[in-house]
């Protein structure tokens, strides 16, 4: 037997205001986009913007129904938007901030494992790393420079 040894880096930015500028608007848009998330029954609100190699911001909140399988996670309701609307682009840089009604979210909150996989079939399809950036309401933020930190042992196309 032999042991794998996975690390993963992430950068930690203290607040919106540690961010880069354009990042800074990206994480402005994702909080208000969060703000508009239909979550009546988790009352967990996330919202996720994308900036696109064309310069274009695609936004997405996540959207809940009682049929709970039949929700669906902020970032793939942006990531799919980009799909259907820019499909010859790619995404360049993610953010998402998440905060709930009940309790303060200040730790990052990163993306579930849904999530995980579909940034990573795009990412995958465009051969270029996404960077990722994360956050509660508010609090520390924390940068990914690829889904492969965030998911270091994905299932891709190669698996089939």
């Amino acid at each position: 037997m032999k042991e794998l040894n996975i690390n993963t880096t992430f950068s930690v930015f203290n607040g919106i205001h540690d961010l880069p500028e354009d990042i800074q608007s990206l994480m402005h848009l994702a909080i208000e986009t969060r703000k508009k998330a239909y979550a009546p029954y988790s009352l967990f609100r996330v919202g996720a913007a994308i900036l696109l190699d064309n310069g274009k911001i695609v936004v997405g909140n996540n959207q809940e129904n009682a049929a709970y399988p039949s929700g669906l996670c902020a970032e793939r309701v942006a990531i799919f938007q980009a799909g259907a609307v820019y499909p010859d682009s790619k995404i360049v840089k993610l953010a998402i901030t998440a905060a709930s009604d009940h309790n303060p979210t200040l730790a990052p909150i990163p993306p579930c494992g849904a999530c995980r996989q579909s940034i990573a079939e795009y990412e995958f399809k465009q051969d270029i790393p996404i960077e990722i950036y994360f956050m509660g309401e508010s609090g520390e933020i924390y940068k990914s420079n690829s889904i492969k930190n965030l998911l270091p042992l994905s299932f891709d196309k190669t698996s089939l």
